[in-house]
């Protein structure tokens, strides 16, 4: 195994979308780690206070070359990085091993047309807020005595598909942009590869999140992670599914949350047919009376999402992908 280290560069990140075209930023080995870093705020950069930017992230903003500008979704990722041996029908595990804000602040923004409420709250506002690193809080409103905890994520994970260019705002069966807060440090998400390398990108960080997101963001932040790549030619997904210290996590993406919740239940399921042996009928009285159903988000046009959670305490034996 190797470590890497990837900074965020104009030759390292692309905007937008994801593209199997794309040459990548890094080629590794299956089980190699790599402490990686990301920017936000690509379109807000003009707009920020000194404290959000950094002469690395204006380069990106001023430089970025055509060629990695892939799609007109507004989110800047790091990537793509080429897994040796990587082929179509095997699953690329991510380990989430540290995620930490790089800088003391990030920002929220309201688009116009955009969120759980389009036709109320119609008129674009950005707001830039402070983070306190060494609490671990952040305080909104300013001065108001409330404190939201810091529980930082990275809202994309996610493959190339054999599309020339796919925008980077919905999530889907390649993850994406999944926005689930669940995904900390400690955690995993195994998603399938479709393409050779499977050409994994990673960005939009989250330094606090609702399930809903639904005024289009979070507490959106600069980010650093550490992460471990491995290749698992022994398992077959066909969506996303997680891991985390206390739970599996099923997904389900589509236009409906009763859609996405059909489908983030049709996976429970199969999960627990698959790896706990239980008949349909029982893995389906076991989801009404254990698992939890949540939404993920309900703002990433066209899919929202929904996720399930098993808690792993239930479980006889130990389970684990």
């Amino acid at each position: 195994m190797t470590h890497h280290i990837l900074k965020a560069t104009k030759s390292t990140v692309h905007l937008g979308g994801f593209s199997h075209l794309l040459e990548p930023a890094l080629k590794v080995d299956s089980g190699d780690t790599i402490d990686v870093e990301t920017y936000t705020g690509y379109y807000i950069h003009d707009k920020a206070p000194p404290e959000f930017l950094t002469t690395q992230f204006l380069d990106i903003c001023q430089n970025l070359p055509p060629e990695r500008k892939i799609a007109a979704g507004p989110h800047l990722l790091t990537g793509p990085i080429y897994v040796r041996h990587a082929e179509p029908g095997d699953v690329l595990e991510v380990r989430l091993e540290a995620i930490a804000p790089s800088l003391p602040v990030g920002f929220n923004a309201i688009r116009s047309g955009w969120g759980a409420l389009p036709n109320q709250f119609t008129q674009p506002a950005l707001r830039f807020i402070p983070l306190d690193l060494v609490n671990n809080t952040a305080e909104f409103p300013i001065n108001s005595g409330i404190k939201v905890p810091l529980k930082p994520f990275f809202g994309i994970l996610g493959v190339a598909t054999p599309e020339d260019s796919r925008s980077s705002v919905p999530p889907g069966y390649y993850g994406g942009n999944i926005d689930n807060r669940e995904l900390q440090a400690g955690s995993r998400i195994f998603l399938p590869i479709f393409v050779p390398g499977a050409l994994f990108s990673i960005g939009d960080g989250h330094s606090a999140q609702g399930d809903g997101e639904v005024n289009v963001t979070a507490i959106e932040t600069s980010m650093n992670g550490r992460i471990q790549l491995k290749l698992r030619k022994d398992l077959h997904f066909a969506t996303p599914i997680a891991e985390t210290p206390t739970d599996i996590i099923t997904m389900g993406f589509a236009p409906t949350l009763d859609a996405a919740l059909e489908q983030a239940l049709e996976n429970m399921l199969d999960f627990l047919e698959r790896f706990v042996n239980l008949s349909p009928e029982d893995a389906y009285v076991l989801c009404s009376l254990a698992v939890n159903f949540r939404i993920t988000q309900v703002v990433n046009s066209p899919n929202k999402g929904v996720h399930g959670l098993l808690s792993k305490a239930i479980l006889s034996s130990k389970i684990s992908l």
